[in-house]
């Protein structure tokens, strides 16, 4: 008894011998990226593995999935949520997913999106809500629900191979769209809305015309017109209804043949797709836009860097470019390795004015570590967390200054601070002896640090991306 209490003084003692005051060191700012992954539900490519699973083991596989990408430092998920016409989260529009319990419309016993977004903050990681505007089905025989477009709207679908698509020049299916996404928006607490290139299905091109037609009657230009007031729309709604929640698109690779000079596509998403996607990043329709640049550093006729440069010189808002990670040691990409990823990761820090980032494909292979590559990028592109960069054009305003308070138990030190009015997450430094190391970016109001840093420094994140002056404390030592 007497042993435990001397334990207990001389642990009171180094508390108060070591304890932190307030200081005007300033710390090294905290790195800026957009790390991300997209986990596509469609095909049950990422997740859940396959339809029909409980809703535990669902829940498990998709703490796996958030696990692996803290541990990865990615701040963010790009979360599919509506891959045909269909909801992965409780909807009073469409049906449940059928990519859940293998029957479309049949509840999964749970939303996933919410039950994403709590554990996926938890962690620090961001998630963004993803949404295939157009898409009626995949495969036209997958059975359909009730309340499926299928069966709901006939006439505003349109067949096309063994796809079913939702006629973007119907009023109906651009509204359906964005009546959709706002009812995400406004009863979840999501931090993007992302969409990606099927504003219409790939064809098979032939003498350089698609084959077959889409049948619709239209030209390009009323097709893209049909697009254009979609993402604009879109925009503009999302803004007025919580002007934080970034929107990002996520187009095929190359704008056209020859942009820039040289580079060569089987495809032309301008004239095929209807995707005009340097106007919506030119007339600022988006946040962020990540072209899927799929291809490696070299040869030059699809080159990754030589199309970055050119994505990055072509407006004023973020080009995070998707990158083929899914192609590492595949029969797509035959030879590629990890460290052709690792090299996209480190030249896409290089090029261009803009904030930084990039987003993988998919989060699947890095949960395989196919090639190594997690292995490579926990050593070297990721031994840090970073920071979501901000959206300066929507807010510049900075959040109020947290006050950070600490104490030392054994090995721990216990940082707590109270929450800040106009912040939603917190970006943590610490100092060990001369250097200074970016620990954490935490939804809470604390965090336990290994051993006695020198320095705390925290500083507070609101949901534009802004961040306050940190507030720092510095060990203190008695005489």
């Amino acid at each position: 008894m007497i042993r435990a209490l001397l334990i207990l003084a001389l642990t009171a003692v180094s508390a108060l011998a070591q304890g932190y005051t307030r200081s005007n060191e300033q710390p090294p700012l905290f790195p800026r990226e957009f790390r991300a992954a997209w986990v596509a539900c469609v095909y049950n490519i990422d997740w859940p593995s396959r339809p029909g699973l409980s809703a535990s083991a669902q829940q498990a596989e998709l703490l796996r999935i958030l696990n692996e990408a803290q541990a990865l430092n990615l701040n963010a998920i790009i979360f599919q949520v509506r891959p045909n016409a269909d909801a992965l989260y409780k909807s009073s529009i469409e049906p449940w997913s059928h990519w859940l319990s293998g029957t479309m419309g049949r509840s999964p016993g749970y939303d996933p999106l919410a039950f994403c977004i709590q554990q996926a903050h938890a962690r620090g990681i961001e998630v963004h809500a993803w949404f295939n505007p157009f898409r009626a089905l995949p495969n036209k025989d997958i059975p359909t629900a009730r309340n499926h477009v299928m069966r709901t709207n006939k006439g505003d679908i349109r067949p096309y191979k063994q796809y079913r698509w939702l006629d973007p020049a119907s009023s109906f299916t651009r509204n359906r769209a964005l009546s959709v996404i706002l009812d995400v928006v406004k009863r979840y607490d999501i931090d993007g809305v992302h969409i990606d290139d099927y504003f219409y299905p790939y064809p098979t091109v032939v003498n350089g015309r698609p084959n077959p037609e889409f049948p619709d009657g239209k030209t390009p230009a009323q097709r893209r017109a049909y697009v254009d007031s979609f993402v604009q729309s879109m925009y503009s709604s999302v803004k007025q209804t919580k002007p934080w929640v970034r929107v990002g698109i996520s187009p095929f690779g190359i704008w056209r043949p020859g942009h820039p000079a040289g580079i060569e596509a089987g495809i032309d998403a301008y004239e095929h797709l209807a995707g005009d996607s340097r106007k919506w990043l030119q007339k600022g329709w988006c946040d962020y836009l990540s072209p899927q640049l799929y291809w490696r550093i070299s040869p030059r006729k699809q080159s990754y860097t030589a199309l970055l440069a050119w994505w990055r010189s072509q407006g004023s808002r973020p080009v995070w470019p998707g990158i083929a990670t899914a192609r590492i040691n595949s029969s797509e990409d035959p030879g590629r390795k990890a460290s052709e990823i690792v090299n996209q990761v480190n030249y896409s820090r290089t090029i261009g004015k803009n904030w930084v980032g990039h987003v993988h494909w998919s989060m699947k292979s890095l949960m395989q570590n196919r090639g190594g590559i997690s292995n490579d990028l926990k050593k070297s592109a990721y031994l840090a967390p970073a920071l979501v960069p901000p959206m300066p054009w929507l807010s510049k305003s900075t959040p109020g200054l947290p006050s950070i308070s600490a104490t030392l138990q054994g090995n721990i030190t216990l940082v707590r601070w109270q929450p800040v009015r106009d912040a939603s997450k917190y970006a943590v430094q610490a100092r060990y002896g001369k250097d200074w190391h970016s620990i954490s970016v935490t939804y809470a109001s604390g965090i336990n640090l290994k051993g006695s840093p020198d320095a705390i420094a925290v500083s507070s994140v609101d949901r534009f991306g802004n961040t306050s002056q940190p507030f720092v404390i510095s060990k203190s030592r008695r005489r």
